[in-house]
């Protein structure tokens, strides 16, 4: 793997940073169609009174805010039934000023959440989910919505000055929020890795990610990956956010990533904190995306 640069100050890679970075682009592109005189338009769902989905929900709406954007946000109870729900996002798929649709995940149990998924407008759906966008991921059409976990991190590896081409990526964990789109885009043309889609029952799985350049940690095991478990110079990438108990901490827990940080970082050319790393490129990709949205469904 080929090293473009190094980190300025540490190996940490700083979410908070590059996040801003993307958001100063949205903020260019907001005024450029506006000066048009379109406003992107982006409407967030959220069903029952889960408190971290309330807490996501209201950061993407204040990011909206200050970007300029035209923000929906519809809070439905819990007892909302999937045909309510279903309806509404019909209505918001008719809706010209909203260019952009997120269903807050997970919805409540009595909800089929892949119906969801599948009944956004293909166009507006920014998360990147439906089928459609999921094919297009695949057949590298530029069209695409890219989810936004992976979308971001593909932004920290740049970041982190780290060349993809030819290097050796493992992605430990296969979900469709993270893994699978992750090994899409690693994949693609211009990225053009060699990667290993790996998880939890892989064999010798210590094996297998330490022949990485670049580790994607996207498990959801607080700090399963350990300092066996990656080479002397890896680009680490770690998704996981996790709850554990803590009686020393303020709230009685404290976030942890997939990755045991203190123990792994010493080895690494660069590494993402959790809190701090990938989390802030979210909601940054989101409001990308919802751009994208806005411009294709305009013909900009």
């Amino acid at each position: 793997m080929r090293l473009s640069g190094r980190m300025s100050d540490s190996n940490r890679i700083e979410g908070k940073a590059v996040a801003d970075g993307v958001l100063a682009q949205c903020r260019r592109d907001v005024e450029d169609l506006r000066a048009r005189g379109i406003v992107p338009g982006l409407a967030v769902v959220l069903v029952g009174d889960d408190p971290a989905s309330a807490f996501y929900v209201g950061s993407k709406e204040r990011t909206c805010r200050e970007l300029g954007f035209h923000s929906v946000k519809l809070e439905m109870p819990a007892s909302t039934t999937e045909r309510e729900l279903l309806d509404t996002v019909r209505r918001l798929n008719a809706d010209p000023a909203v260019h952009g649709i997120l269903v807050q995940s997970p919805p409540p149990p009595h909800i089929d959440e892949a119906k969801v998924v599948e009944a956004i407008d293909p166009r507006k759906d920014v998360d990147g989910f439906h089928p459609v966008n999921v094919a297009g991921l695949a057949l590298e059409d530029a069209r695409a919505f890219t989810p936004c976990t992976p979308a971001g991190c593909m932004k920290l590896i740049e970041a982190a000055g780290a060349e993809t081409r030819g290097a050796e990526v493992v992605v430990l964990g296969r979900s469709m929020i993270v893994g699978k789109p992750m090994a899409l885009l690693l994949m693609a043309k211009g990225a053009d890795a060699t990667v290993t889609v790996a998880h939890s029952r892989t064999r010798d799985l210590a094996a297998v990610t330490r022949r990485a350049d670049i580790l994607i940690a996207a498990v959801g095991r607080p700090e399963m990956v350990r300092a066996d478990f990656v080479k002397e110079g890896a680009v680490v990438i770690d998704v996981g956010i996790n709850r554990v108990e803590d009686a020393s901490a303020k709230r009685g827990y404290r976030i942890v990533g997939d990755v045991a940080f203190d123990e792994v970082a010493p080895k690494c050319r660069a590494i993402t904190p959790v809190p701090g790393g990938v989390g802030p490129m979210t909601i940054a990709m989101l409001m990308s995306n919802t751009i994208k949205a806005c411009r294709l469904q305009h013909g900009l």
